[in-house]
């Protein structure tokens, strides 16, 4: 799909806050909401936008240590690890990379113990997983909410 200026406004619009009413979108961007309306049908319709998510901060949910983990996986053993680590609690994304590393997961767990569990008791025990690297999530700031549109 071919997105024009205005359409680019409306995603920097919704980006900054999904819940922006159609009306205040149409008011920032001179248009009407109907028109806001049709085009934001038409960029979900398009799978420009994917969807509508709620940012939860980990911490106030009891999720007080986030960390990104580097795992190298046994050649041939991709589908079958990427199928194991979404069975475990607390991994909150992953990643097939290039590079020293194969996946690289992002997970929460409650403390320090808890990762170690999740870490020595879960992932360490999997078959296909050469090796890993943790590395504790110290501060996060975020760039944008997404692509630059």
């Amino acid at each position: 799909m071919e997105l024009d200026e205005t359409d680019r406004s409306i995603l920097r619009i919704l980006q900054e806050d999904a819940r922006t009413p159609f009306s205040e979108v149409a008011r920032r961007i001179d248009m009407s909401s109907a028109t806001v309306h049709d085009r934001v049908n038409r960029m979900e319709e398009a799978g420009v936008i994917e969807g509508y998510h709620a940012s939860i901060d980990p911490k106030s949910v009891g999720y007080g240590v986030s960390a990104f983990v580097g795992l190298r996986v046994e050649q041939g053993r991709e589908e079958d690890a990427l199928e194991r680590l979404r069975e475990i609690n607390g991994v909150c994304e992953i990643h097939l990379t290039t590079g020293e590393w194969d996946v690289m997961l992002k997970l929460v767990a409650s403390d320090t113990d808890s990762l170690r569990e999740v870490m020595f008791d879960r992932v360490a025990e999997m078959e296909g997983f050469a090796r890993s690297q943790t590395m504790i999530i110290l501060g996060t700031d975020y760039a944008s909410e997404g692509p630059p549109v």
